[in-house]
């Protein structure tokens, strides 16, 4: 499924497990809240439910490159 970063809500600082909210931009490594835009539904339950079904990789569809992998979260 086509998915677009819609807004990245806080980056995880992990050095004291802070949130820095709202940062601009996120680098290599860097654990950040993310929301996601999909072009449509997906099955999908929360990573502490289901390993498989509660989590995700981000592929770049230009390089077929792994750019992010992620755990869904219930908010």
């Amino acid at each position: 499924v086509k998915a677009k970063l819609a807004r990245i809500n806080d980056r995880v600082d992990i050095n004291n497990f802070g949130r820095q909210p709202s940062p601009a931009t996120l680098a290599m490594n860097d654990i950040a809240h993310v929301t996601l835009s999909l072009a449509q539904p997906i099955f999908a339950d929360t990573y502490d439910t289901n390993r498989a079904t509660g989590s995700f990789i981000l592929i770049d569809e230009a390089t077929n490159q792994t750019v992010a992998a992620g755990m869904i979260e219930q908010l």
